[in-house]
């Protein structure tokens, strides 16, 4: 494999991890406020066992908002038959429950706008030759 797609294959890829622990190294922040970057960095770790890349490479994270310890996140799937759509949303929510100072995750299933190939990140994009 290359250096590019030793990143990508990553769990926590070398730029995400360096901006986050410049910004937070501990977690939480003095009044236990996340930031979205450590959710985000946290998303990274969920892959779509079919794809084996993550659901942020892939376009699937369509927001995330951070209100002091409570995550909410709107997601979508590849498509709405998806086999593997429970266990992305699950692992999804657990993942982010192991980053310290959250205490409350909501996971929303959203389909507008509906995902696309064009919604993976332009690198990635670029080595699947899409």
């Amino acid at each position: 494999m290359d250096p590019f797609m030793d990143e990508v294959m990553s769990d926590q890829p070398e730029s995400l991890t360096d901006a986050a622990a410049e910004q937070s190294p501990e977690g939480p922040s003095a009044d236990g406020a996340i930031s979205a970057d450590q959710a985000k960095l946290a998303l990274r770790r969920v892959k779509d066992p079919e794809l084996n890349l993550n659901i942020v490479d892939l376009g699937l994270v369509y927001d995330i908002v951070v209100d002091g310890s409570s995550v909410r996140v709107d997601m979508s799937l590849t498509s709405p038959g998806c086999p593997s759509g429970p266990e992305i949303m699950g692992e999804a929510e657990q993942q982010l429950r192991t980053v310290p100072g959250v205490t409350d995750v909501v996971m929303n299933l959203v389909w507008s706008p509906p995902w696309t190939p064009e919604r993976i990140e332009p690198r990635v994009r670029a080595y699947m030759g899409f």
